[in-house]
Protein backbone atom coordinates (compact mmCIF):
# COMPACT_ATOMS: atom_id res chain seq x y z
CA UNK A 1 0.00 0.00 0.00
CA UNK A 2 1.53 3.94 -0.55
CA UNK A 3 0.73 4.51 2.58
CA UNK A 4 2.57 2.01 4.12
CA UNK A 5 5.34 2.02 1.98
CA UNK A 6 5.61 5.88 2.51
CA UNK A 7 5.88 4.98 6.49
CA UNK A 8 8.58 2.99 6.07
CA UNK A 9 10.99 5.41 3.73
CA UNK A 10 9.76 7.57 6.43
CA UNK A 11 10.14 5.76 9.78
CA UNK A 12 13.35 7.27 10.35
CA UNK A 13 12.47 10.93 10.23
CA UNK A 14 8.78 10.25 12.19
CA UNK A 15 10.43 8.40 14.96
CA UNK A 16 13.18 11.52 15.31
CA UNK A 17 9.69 14.48 14.87
CA UNK A 18 7.99 12.01 17.81
CA UNK A 19 11.36 11.87 20.07
CA UNK A 20 11.27 15.68 19.74
CA UNK A 21 7.78 16.03 20.08
CA UNK A 22 8.28 13.77 23.77
CA UNK A 23 11.14 16.28 24.40
CA UNK A 24 9.52 19.16 24.37
CA UNK A 25 5.88 18.49 25.70
CA UNK A 26 7.20 19.08 29.44
CA UNK A 27 8.52 22.88 27.96
CA UNK A 28 4.97 23.45 26.30
CA UNK A 29 3.71 23.21 29.81
CA UNK A 30 5.87 25.38 31.04
CA UNK A 31 5.36 28.04 28.83
CA UNK A 32 1.00 27.46 29.09
CA UNK A 33 1.48 27.86 32.74
CA UNK A 34 3.10 31.02 33.14
CA UNK A 35 -0.14 32.05 31.66
CA UNK A 36 -2.28 30.41 34.17
CA UNK A 37 -4.74 32.19 36.97
CA UNK A 38 -4.93 29.03 39.11
CA UNK A 39 -7.58 28.55 41.62
CA UNK A 40 -5.35 27.50 43.98
CA UNK A 41 -2.07 27.34 44.62
CA UNK A 42 -1.04 23.64 45.83
CA UNK A 43 -3.41 23.14 42.44
CA UNK A 44 -1.02 22.71 39.56
CA UNK A 45 -3.94 22.64 36.76
CA UNK A 46 -4.44 25.21 34.02
CA UNK A 47 -7.94 27.06 35.52
CA UNK A 48 -7.54 30.20 33.75
CA UNK A 49 -5.81 33.08 31.43
CA UNK A 50 -3.92 35.83 32.61
CA UNK A 51 -0.93 37.95 32.49
CA UNK A 52 -0.47 38.60 35.96
CA UNK A 53 2.47 36.72 36.61
CA UNK A 54 4.15 38.14 33.55
CA UNK A 55 4.18 41.51 34.76
CA UNK A 56 4.66 41.02 38.32
CA UNK A 57 7.46 38.34 38.35
CA UNK A 58 8.69 39.20 41.73
CA UNK A 59 5.70 38.61 43.42
CA UNK A 60 7.57 36.77 45.65
CA UNK A 61 10.21 38.61 46.55
CA UNK A 62 12.09 35.84 48.00
CA UNK A 63 11.62 34.06 44.39
CA UNK A 64 13.53 37.17 42.93
CA UNK A 65 16.53 36.76 45.48
CA UNK A 66 16.94 33.19 44.88
CA UNK A 67 17.38 33.58 41.10
CA UNK A 68 19.82 36.48 41.96
CA UNK A 69 21.65 34.39 44.08
CA UNK A 70 21.86 31.70 40.70
CA UNK A 71 22.80 34.14 38.58
CA UNK A 72 25.56 35.41 40.60
CA UNK A 73 26.97 32.20 41.19
CA UNK A 74 26.23 31.26 37.62
CA UNK A 75 28.11 33.61 36.34
CA UNK A 76 30.88 34.08 39.05
CA UNK A 77 31.77 30.01 38.31
CA UNK A 78 31.52 30.08 35.08
CA UNK A 79 34.06 32.78 33.97
CA UNK A 80 36.53 30.59 36.58
CA UNK A 81 35.78 27.49 35.34
CA UNK A 82 36.00 28.49 31.41
CA UNK A 83 39.46 30.36 32.46
CA UNK A 84 41.02 27.58 34.01
CA UNK A 85 39.32 25.02 31.91
CA UNK A 86 40.41 26.76 28.78
CA UNK A 87 43.66 26.29 29.89
CA UNK A 88 43.91 22.99 31.23
CA UNK A 89 42.55 22.60 27.44
CA UNK A 90 45.30 23.72 25.87
CA UNK A 91 47.82 22.21 28.29
CA UNK A 92 46.31 18.72 27.35
CA UNK A 93 46.50 18.73 23.59
CA UNK A 94 49.11 21.11 22.54
CA UNK A 95 52.12 19.86 25.73
CA UNK A 96 53.26 16.95 26.50
CA UNK A 97 54.03 16.98 29.99
CA UNK A 98 54.96 13.56 33.02
CA UNK A 99 51.25 12.61 34.17
CA UNK A 100 49.51 14.12 30.91
CA UNK A 101 47.50 10.93 30.36
CA UNK A 102 46.80 10.37 34.04
CA UNK A 103 45.22 14.05 33.62
CA UNK A 104 43.09 12.99 30.91
CA UNK A 105 41.84 9.98 32.85
CA UNK A 106 41.07 12.33 36.56
CA UNK A 107 39.11 14.85 34.13
CA UNK A 108 36.11 12.40 33.19
CA UNK A 109 36.23 11.31 37.21
CA UNK A 110 33.73 14.41 38.57
CA UNK A 111 31.53 13.80 35.48
CA UNK A 112 31.33 10.71 35.84
CA UNK A 113 31.01 10.82 39.80
CA UNK A 114 27.47 10.64 41.05
CA UNK A 115 26.36 14.24 41.94
CA UNK A 116 25.87 12.85 45.63
CA UNK A 117 28.90 11.82 46.03
CA UNK A 118 30.86 14.96 44.57
CA UNK A 119 28.49 17.32 46.90
CA UNK A 120 29.29 15.27 50.19
CA UNK A 121 33.09 15.26 49.42
CA UNK A 122 33.05 18.29 49.01
CA UNK A 123 31.01 19.41 51.91
CA UNK A 124 33.70 17.05 53.95
CA UNK A 125 36.24 19.14 52.59
CA UNK A 126 34.39 22.45 53.60
CA UNK A 127 34.14 21.22 56.90
CA UNK A 128 37.15 19.65 57.46
CA UNK A 129 38.86 22.75 56.68
CA UNK A 130 36.71 24.43 59.41
CA UNK A 131 34.62 25.75 56.89
CA UNK A 132 31.18 24.44 58.17
CA UNK A 133 29.69 27.52 59.84
CA UNK A 134 30.88 29.85 56.64
CA UNK A 135 28.96 27.56 53.76
CA UNK A 136 26.74 29.72 51.74
CA UNK A 137 28.21 31.75 48.42
CA UNK A 138 31.71 31.21 48.34
CA UNK A 139 31.42 27.66 49.39
CA UNK A 140 28.37 26.69 46.59
CA UNK A 141 30.79 29.29 44.18
CA UNK A 142 33.82 26.75 44.79
CA UNK A 143 31.36 23.21 44.47
CA UNK A 144 30.26 24.94 41.42
CA UNK A 145 33.70 25.36 39.68
CA UNK A 146 35.26 22.17 40.75
CA UNK A 147 32.04 20.34 38.59
CA UNK A 148 32.01 22.42 35.70
CA UNK A 149 35.49 22.72 35.00
CA UNK A 150 35.18 18.74 33.30
CA UNK A 151 32.82 19.53 31.37
CA UNK A 152 34.92 22.68 30.27
CA UNK A 153 38.08 21.01 29.49
CA UNK A 154 36.32 18.51 28.01
CA UNK A 155 34.51 20.36 25.33
CA UNK A 156 37.10 23.07 24.28
CA UNK A 157 39.41 20.01 24.09
CA UNK A 158 37.85 18.48 21.81
CA UNK A 159 37.24 21.39 19.73
CA UNK A 160 41.09 22.05 19.81
CA UNK A 161 42.36 18.23 18.94
CA UNK A 162 39.91 18.39 15.84
CA UNK A 163 41.53 21.85 14.72
CA UNK A 164 43.57 21.94 11.75
CA UNK A 165 47.24 23.95 12.79
CA UNK A 166 48.06 24.46 8.88
CA UNK A 167 46.54 28.05 9.38
CA UNK A 168 48.88 28.55 12.60
CA UNK A 169 51.88 27.24 10.50
CA UNK A 170 51.26 29.47 7.78
CA UNK A 171 50.85 32.59 10.41
CA UNK A 172 54.37 32.09 11.58
CA UNK A 173 55.48 31.59 8.11
CA UNK A 174 54.08 35.16 8.01
CA UNK A 175 56.43 36.06 10.49
CA UNK A 176 53.33 36.51 13.35
CA UNK A 177 54.92 36.34 16.73
CA UNK A 178 53.03 33.51 18.93
CA UNK A 179 50.96 36.00 20.62
CA UNK A 180 49.76 37.44 17.30
CA UNK A 181 48.75 33.86 16.22
CA UNK A 182 47.40 32.84 18.71
CA UNK A 183 44.48 36.11 19.33
CA UNK A 184 44.29 36.28 15.16
CA UNK A 185 44.05 32.56 14.61
CA UNK A 186 44.17 30.27 16.84
CA UNK A 187 41.63 31.79 19.27
CA UNK A 188 38.88 32.61 16.89
CA UNK A 189 39.07 29.24 15.96
CA UNK A 190 38.38 27.43 19.24
CA UNK A 191 36.31 30.12 21.02
CA UNK A 192 33.21 28.43 19.73
CA UNK A 193 34.04 25.51 21.48
CA UNK A 194 34.94 27.79 24.33
CA UNK A 195 31.61 29.77 24.14
CA UNK A 196 29.74 26.52 24.29
CA UNK A 197 31.64 25.55 27.14
CA UNK A 198 30.91 28.14 29.18
CA UNK A 199 27.30 27.79 28.09
CA UNK A 200 27.16 24.09 29.59
CA UNK A 201 29.21 25.68 32.54
CA UNK A 202 26.31 28.40 33.45
CA UNK A 203 23.73 25.86 32.61
CA UNK A 204 25.01 23.34 34.83
CA UNK A 205 25.46 26.02 37.83
CA UNK A 206 22.59 27.40 37.21
CA UNK A 207 20.25 23.97 37.36
CA UNK A 208 22.09 22.73 40.20
CA UNK A 209 20.72 21.27 43.38
CA UNK A 210 22.22 18.27 45.06
CA UNK A 211 25.94 19.57 45.35
CA UNK A 212 24.29 22.92 45.72
CA UNK A 213 22.31 21.68 48.81
CA UNK A 214 25.03 20.21 50.61
CA UNK A 215 26.66 23.07 50.45
CA UNK A 216 25.08 25.84 50.71
CA UNK A 217 24.23 26.36 54.50
CA UNK A 218 21.61 29.12 54.78
CA UNK A 219 21.55 30.31 51.06
CA UNK A 220 18.68 29.37 49.00
CA UNK A 221 19.59 29.16 45.26
CA UNK A 222 16.51 29.17 42.66
CA UNK A 223 16.15 24.90 42.20
CA UNK A 224 16.55 25.24 46.39
CA UNK A 225 13.54 27.62 46.15
CA UNK A 226 11.17 25.75 43.73
CA UNK A 227 12.03 22.65 45.23
CA UNK A 228 10.83 24.26 49.06
CA UNK A 229 8.14 26.25 47.55
CA UNK A 230 6.52 23.11 45.47
CA UNK A 231 5.74 21.62 49.29
CA UNK A 232 3.11 24.34 49.77
CA UNK A 233 2.49 25.16 46.18
CA UNK A 234 4.94 26.09 43.25
CA UNK A 235 3.94 29.68 42.01
CA UNK A 236 3.03 30.68 38.74
CA UNK A 237 5.83 33.23 38.29
CA UNK A 238 8.53 30.23 38.13
CA UNK A 239 7.28 29.04 35.02
CA UNK A 240 7.77 32.57 33.28
CA UNK A 241 11.22 32.07 34.34
CA UNK A 242 11.77 28.92 32.73
CA UNK A 243 10.10 29.80 29.85
CA UNK A 244 12.14 33.07 29.78
CA UNK A 245 15.53 31.09 30.11
CA UNK A 246 14.18 28.11 27.51
CA UNK A 247 13.85 31.88 25.14
CA UNK A 248 17.11 33.12 25.69
CA UNK A 249 18.57 29.39 25.11
CA UNK A 250 16.92 29.33 21.85
CA UNK A 251 17.62 33.04 20.83
CA UNK A 252 21.57 32.30 21.64
CA UNK A 253 21.44 28.98 19.37
CA UNK A 254 19.82 30.61 16.56
CA UNK A 255 22.18 33.38 16.65
CA UNK A 256 24.93 31.32 16.67
CA UNK A 257 24.16 29.18 13.64
CA UNK A 258 23.17 32.47 12.12
CA UNK A 259 26.58 34.00 12.11
CA UNK A 260 28.16 30.48 11.50
CA UNK A 261 26.44 30.42 8.06
CA UNK A 262 26.90 33.98 7.39
CA UNK A 263 31.10 32.83 7.94
CA UNK A 264 30.68 29.86 6.08
CA UNK A 265 29.27 32.25 2.63
CA UNK A 266 31.07 34.69 2.96
CA UNK A 267 34.62 32.08 2.67
CA UNK A 268 32.83 30.17 0.09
Amino acid sequence: MPAARWVREHLVLLLGLAVLAYTFVPIAVVVLMSFNDPAARNVYSFDGFTLHNWADICEDPSMCKALGLSFRIGLLSTLVATTLGTLAAFALVRHDFIGRSSANLLIFLPMAAPEIVMGSSLLTLFVASGASGHLGFWTIFIAHVMFCLSFVVVTVRSRLAGMDDTLEQAAADLYATPSQTFWRVTFPLVFPGILGAALLSFSLSFDDFIVTNLNSGNSTTFPMYVWGAYRVGVPMQVNVIGTIMFVVSIAIVVIGELNSRRRSRALA
